[in-house]
C-alpha cells in the first residue's frame, strides 16, 4: 500500500526537504507517493476524487473543501505567515504595520496577480481589498501556478503580486522587484499551511500518520536550525534554483513547526469567518470540524516553535 501525498512546489514546505533527504522518512512507510499540484484548491479536488491520503495545504482551501463535504481533518501545522505583497521597484514599500491600505491603494485601476481562487493568498487579498474599500477599484487575476504570477509581473501584465515568500524572491530576482508589505503584518499568525489527512486514512493508518508527523517535525527543525543545510538539500533536489534563492525564501518568513497552537487555530477560525462573509463557504465550521490535534500532541508535546525566528 502507498501513502499518496499531495504537495505544492513551495520550498519551505517540509515536503521538498523530505523528498530530498529520504533518510528522514525511512521510518514512515516504504512507499510514499508524492504528487505535485499547482494550488491548494486543486489538492482539495483530488481529495474529493479519492486520489490522496494526506496533503500539504493552506487552511482556506481545506476549509472550503470540508464545507463541501470532503472528509478530511487538519492534523498538524507547518508554517505561519506565508503570504507577501510584492512588486517592481517603482512601487512604494511599507515595512511598518498598519499601512496595508496605503500599499493596496497604489494599485487603483490596476490588476494584482495571485494564485488560484480560494487559495490562502487569494482569500487574504480579497479580504484586504474589501476591508479597505478597494474591491471595485482593483482587479484580481488568479493563476493556476505561482510561476505564472512571477511571469505576469515581469511582463507588466499585473502591477503587483500576492503569494508565497518564494514568489516574492522570484519577483526580486527576475523582475528587479521587492517586498511591498511583509508577511508579519499582512495577516499575523496566518496558517500558511497544515497537514490534512482523510478521516478514513486517519482511522485505518493512524500509526503511519503519526510517523509521518514525526518526520515532518524533524524536517521543520532542520528548516529552523539549519536553514543553509536545508537550502542546499532543496536546491540540489529541485535543480532549477540555486542555494541562495532557496535560503532567501526560507528566511523571509522563518516560522516553522508542526504544532497547532492557539494563535494558529484562532487565525484559522478568522479565515472561516472571512470565507463565510465572502461566500466561499455556506456555514461557519467549528474547530472540531477542521482540526484533530491528538496525534501532533503526541509527537510534539512541548511548546510550539513558531516564535523562534
Amino acid at each position: 500500500m502507498q501513502i499518496r501525498i499531495g504537495h505544492l512546489s513551495t520550498f519551505y514546505h517540509t515536503a521538498i526537504l523530505l523528498m530530498a533527504r529520504e533518510e528522514l522518512t525511512a521510518q514512515v512507510h516504504d512507499a510514499l507517493d508524492w504528487r505535485l499540484f499547482g494550488t491548494g484548491p486543486a489538492i482539495m479536488q483530488a481529495f474529493g476524487r479519492g486520489e490522496l491520503d494526506l496533503a500539504y495545504i493552506g487552511l482556506p482551501p481545506a476549509v472550503i473543501g470540508m464545507d463541501q463535504g470532503t472528509a478530511v481533518r487538519c492534523v498538524a501545522g507547518g508554517h505561519m505567515e506565508g503570504t507577501v505583497i510584492c512588486g517592481k521597484d517603482r512601487w512604494k514599500a511599507y515595512p511598518e504595520a498598519g499601512n496595508l491600505g496605503a500599499v493596496l491603494g497604489q494599485f487603483r485601476g490596476l490588476t494584482i496577480g495571485v494564485p488560484g481562487k480560494g487559495s490562502i493568498h487569494d482569500v487574504i487579498l480579497q479580504d484586504s481589498l474589501a476591508k479597505h474599500g478597494l474591491t471595485r477599484e482593483i482587479t484580481v487575476r488568479n493563476f493556476a501556478w505561482s510561476d505564472q504570477v512571477t511571469e505576469a509581473v515581469v511582463k507588466d501584465e499585473v502591477a503587483a503580486a500576492v503569494g508565497t515568500p518564494a514568489l516574492a524572491v522570484a519577483v526580486r530576482h527576475y523582475a528587479a522587484g521587492k517586498v511591498l508589505y511583509p508577511p508579519t503584518h499582512l495577516w499575523p499568525s496566518n496558517p500558511s499551511y497544515g497537514i490534512v489527512v482523510t478521516q478514513a486514512f486517519l482511522r485505518s493508518q493512524r500509526d503511519a500518520v503519526r510517523r509521518f508527523l514525526a518526520a515532518h517535525e524533524t524536517a521543520s527543525a532542520v528548516l529552523r536550525n539549519d536553514p543553509a543545510g536545508a537550502a542546499a538539500a532543496i536546491a540540489d533536489f529541485v535543480g532549477v534554483v540555486d542555494v541562495d534563492f532557496v535560503l532567501e525564501t526560507i528566511k523571509l518568513s522563518p516560522r516553522y513547526c508542526g504544532q497547532l497552537p492557539e494563535d494558529y487555530v484562532a487565525s484559522a477560525m478568522e479565515f472561516v469567518r472571512a470565507l463565510f462573509r465572502m461566500g466561499y463557504v455556506k456555514r461557519e465550521l467549528a474547530r472540531e470540524d477542521i482540526f484533530d490535534r491528538t496525534l501532533i500532541d503526541e509527537v510534539h508535546p512541548e511548546p510550539d516553535h513558531y516564535g523562534l525566528r
